[in-house]
């Protein structure tokens, strides 16, 4: 079936515009120095559409200073390239920097441009730049949205050099988890490089430009899942080995070698991760290439978030330890303080230091000392003479209440309990689309700021119809005696249901594939299923079937609704 993005609709491609300004240092819109010769993209490389000409409309005669709607007052120009231009402006209302998209109303693109915008803006998804505002006002067509100050884009982030494995890691789970979102909801970006791609300095990533950059430059495509996939697939390439998987230079990067075709990372850098090697294979198989290991290619970034999912998570590095600097005595310690400078070439000889508390403050702290622990003394022997003399009253009472008989004692032993290792976990779908798999493994990691979440759901706080539950399958190494699970919830509230199931496989086909073996409602952080008898099983599934409403969550990126996060499993046998 062919795919058809709604994000920019009608609009002709025009990818590898060049600047009409020559600056030499710009900022890009969204507040990320730029060299100007990086906003100049080559999107032939990444397969974009045919290429239209230059539009004849001519750019709006603004200057710094102008003020829009009374409100946006435009500080500096930062790009402008066929017919429209982009700002770094304020918003005097909120007091807030702001970036700016201006065109002329009766530019070829400008309507397409006012529908990207407003779909994104209905998105929602603060992994995206947000738009905050567009408006067609006196012959003009502009776009405001954030403006991060604090952001660095991809490009700066590798020109020193390639990004550790778990930082690219994170940046490829969280672009494509972003994407395949914003692809459900019928929007694509089409134009997805180094420039598009923001870190936060909290270490999140974020998308600029999302339908609304290709609509400026009039780029479409028949396939938009398989472009964004591919494009996701070569920002991996670019952290990993600091090269554009292309014959042409773009980007301030070096493309590969002509007439060699597209080669695997690791086979063009040493040391680089084998996993996120053949995952930008895959993500980058979309016009022929091979896939290493013949594994099948990701072609919309929902399949790459499910193959980022089955990979084993990456830890961050150790920090490095630091050894503190060496003690280095004072002028102050060494009795000179006050003394007048030694004259220069001249040898001091340096004091010996005096005897310690030789001073009449240290002799009379010496005698304090003293007199408190001879108090110390007296008190402690008194109390534990009193101490024997009643032990030894009490002893012939307690010799004939003790009993010797050894079978009661050991009968009184309880059974040691075993905390049980997760080997690894999957996320089972029984219908419909899955949640978070890429995030599974945080539900394991041992640390409670780390969580698998549930999409947020308009009704609940029971899932069903919509869906019979939602849950991770965990893997024990072996078969295990399971008598206890505790699940940490991130969001407390009336109410949170949680199944237990004993499976057979990590991938069951169905859930009456499997045996239920517990459950629990609870309105807390912990749901704790206590079975009724010893079950011995190595695949264990938690089952979520209610969940409860709770407000907008930003550190979650969660809007407000019926919803639910792990933060920890625990299994005791």
């Amino acid at each position: 079936m062919a795919e058809r993005s709604t994000a920019a609709v009608d609009v002709a491609d025009n990818s590898g515009d060049e600047p009409l300004t020559a600056q030499a240092d710009q900022s890009t819109a969204d507040g990320v120095a730029q060299n100007r010769e990086r906003d100049t993209d080559i999107d032939e490389a990444q397969g974009s559409g045919g290429a239209e000409g230059p539009e004849k409309a001519s750019p709006p005669e603004l200057h710094s200073g102008h003020k829009l709607a009374r409100r946006y007052r435009l500080e500096e120009c930062v790009t402008r390239l066929d017919g429209f231009s982009s700002w770094r402006a304020v918003d005097e209302k909120l007091r807030r920097a702001v970036g700016v998209h201006i065109l002329p109303a009766d530019h070829a693109r400008a309507r397409s441009v006012l529908a990207a915008a407003r779909s994104s803006a209905l998105l929602g998804d603060p992994r995206f730049v947000q738009v905050l505002d567009a408006v067609e006002e006196n012959d003009l067509v502009y776009v405001v949205h954030e403006w991060l100050p604090d952001a660095v884009e991809l490009t700066t982030l590798i020109d020193p050099g390639p990004l550790e494995p778990h930082e690219a890691y994170q940046m490829v789970s969280q672009i494509a988890s972003a994407m395949a979102a914003a692809h459900r909801e019928g929007l694509a970006h089409l134009r997805l490089n180094p420039n598009a791609v923001l870190r936060t300095s909290s270490g999140q990533w974020r998308i600029r430009g999302l339908a609304v950059n290709a609509a400026l430059r009039g780029i479409n495509s028949e396939t938009p899942q398989r472009t964004d996939t591919e494009s996701i697939g070569a920002l991996l390439y670019a952290a990993l080995t600091q090269r554009w998987p292309y014959e042409s230079d773009a980007y301030g990067l070096a493309g590969l070698p002509k007439d060699v075709g597209l080669i695997a990372p690791d086979q063009v850098r040493a040391g680089v991760h084998r996993g996120l090697s053949e995952l930008s294979m895959r993500a980058l198989a979309n016009d022929g290439a091979t896939a290493s290991r013949h594994e099948a290619p990701c072609t919309t970034p929902e399949e790459l978030v499910k193959a980022i999912g089955e990979m084993p998570r990456i830890r961050p590095p150790e920090p490095a330890y630091t050894a503190p600097p060496e003690y280095q005595r004072t002028t102050y310690q060494q009795g000179s303080y006050g003394r007048p400078a030694p004259r220069p070439g001249v040898t001091q000889p340096v004091p010996p230091p005096p005897a310690p508390l030789q001073s009449r403050t240290g002799k009379a702290l010496k005698w304090a000392v003293s007199a408190l622990l001879i108090a110390a003394l007296g008190l402690g022997s008194w109390q534990l003479a009193e101490v024997l003399m009643d032990n030894g009253n009490k002893s012939d009472d307690t010799n004939k209440s003790q009993t010797t008989d050894g079978n009661d004692k050991n009968g009184d032993k309880t059974k040691p309990v075993k905390k049980l290792s997760v080997q690894g976990a999957q996320e089972f779908v029984a219908k419909g689309d899955a949640q978070h798999p890429g995030d599974v493994a945080k539900t394991y990691d041992g640390k409670s700021s780390t969580f698998w979440k549930t999409n947020t759901f308009i009704k609940g706080p029971t899932l069903a119809p919509y869906k019979p539950g939602v849950g991770i399958i965990y893997d024990l190494g072996s078969a295990q005696q399971l008598d206890t699970a505790s699940v940490g919830l991130r969001y407390a509230g009336d109410h949170t249901t949680v199944d237990l199931y004993s499976s057979d496989s990590l991938t069951p086909s169905s859930l009456g594939d499997m045996t239920k073996i517990g459950s629990i409602t609870t309105s807390g952080n912990t749901a704790t299923v206590t079975l009724k008898k010893s079950v011995k099983t190595q695949y264990v599934l938690v089952w979520i079937t209610a969940v409860p409403y709770s407000g907008a969550d930003p550190s979650a990126y969660t809007g407000a609704g019926y919803k639910q996060a792990i933060t920890d499993v625990t299994f005791k046998g």
